[in-house]
């Protein structure tokens, strides 16, 4: 059964013929018959939601929507959600060590407090016609993040990290970066080039810089591109599909293990929270549909959860200094 968590109601026949519709879709092995029941935890319409973060102190989901140019606060104990305008295109938030967040936004790092801007942290160097997109922080409190081609088709994007003040590039250059994602030990980063269709792995024990990558997943033609890469407790890597309609879970050495079938097709990036971080939220967006395909989609662009099948792990604050 569909189920709702709180939120505006949505209407009720068209949520249960779309959702059977979804579930008759069919699925390369294995089967998503076993897969978590998926529920709606905040019905808002977000053109590019994206980058979720549980914010531990907080107990609170924070989110972005990158072309809604706005910050989202879901706290699931009561299923309040807010919003926060930005002045610009937002692409991720995360905790920083000094109980602020950290948000990219553009070409530059900026704090946020009480979802306000509250000052510049770093200008983000590179192609002036990129901008940030997706980060993760490692355990070592080091942020990585990449950066995309503002018209999504030049290889000048490429992942920096942010080391308690000093920022450089560390390599893979492609259109559109996503991910990253770090491995339980954080020896591993996880790098995602989304037009090409490839989740990257990299020894970053060996080396601060993405050199001598092995490919990790292709995504195969036709079963949508990898957006945002999470990996839980036990090291397996969650992969968000655009256009794939599903999220799915690999094992460490890229076998497939689940696929989550999602009710709209742009699926964005998955975080963990909640108690034991046992839940899966799941950003989605709008961006890309025509007007029949979200008639067809009515919810497109909201936020949705699940059970997970294994903890997360928490996200480590950002070293600012």
């Amino acid at each position: 059964m569909w189920t709702q968590t709180r939120g505006p109601a949505l209407p009720a026949v068209a949520v249960y013929l779309y959702y059977n519709w979804i579930m008759s879709k069919p699925s390369p092995s294995p089967s998503a018959a076993g897969a978590p029941q998926v529920r709606l935890a905040w019905a808002l319409a977000a053109q590019l939601g994206e980058g979720p973060a549980w914010i531990g102190h907080e107990r609170a989901l924070w989110f972005v929507d990158i072309e809604g140019r706005r910050l989202h606060r879901f706290d699931p104990a009561t299923g309040a959600g807010r919003d926060f305008p930005m002045p610009g295109r937002c692409s991720f938030v995360l905790p920083s060590d000094d109980g602020a967040l950290v948000v990219g936004m553009e070409l530059a790092l900026h704090r946020v407090v009480d979802g306000g801007l509250a000052g510049r942290i770093a200008e983000v160097g590179g192609n002036p016609r990129c901008r940030t997109n997706d980060a993760t922080v490692d355990p070592r409190g080091r942020l990585w993040f990449g950066t995309m081609d503002l018209g999504q088709q030049a290889p000048i994007g490429q992942v920096q990290v942010f080391d308690r003040g000093a920022l450089r590039a560390v390599g893979g250059q492609c259109a559109i970066t996503n991910g990253p994602a770090i491995s339980p030990d954080g020896g591993v980063l996880y790098h995602v080039d989304t037009l090409g269709g490839i989740v990257w792995e990299f020894d970053i024990s060996a080396h601060e810089a993405l050199v001598g990558g092995r490919e990790f997943v292709r995504i195969a033609p036709g079963d949508g591109y990898p957006d945002g890469v999470t990996v839980d407790a036990q090291g397996c890597v969650w992969v968000a599909l655009w256009g794939g309609w599903c999220v799915r879970r690999y094992a460490p050495g890229g076998e497939l293990l689940l696929e989550v079938p999602m009710p709209c097709a742009q699926v964005t990036k998955l975080a963990f929270g909640g108690d034991g971080l046992r839940t899966a939220f799941v950003t989605t967006a709008r961006t890309g549909l025509d007007a029949g395909a979200l008639r067809a989609q009515p919810l497109a662009g909201a936020l949705f959860a699940f059970d997970a099948p294994a903890p997360g792990l928490p996200m480590p604050a950002v070293a600012l200094r």
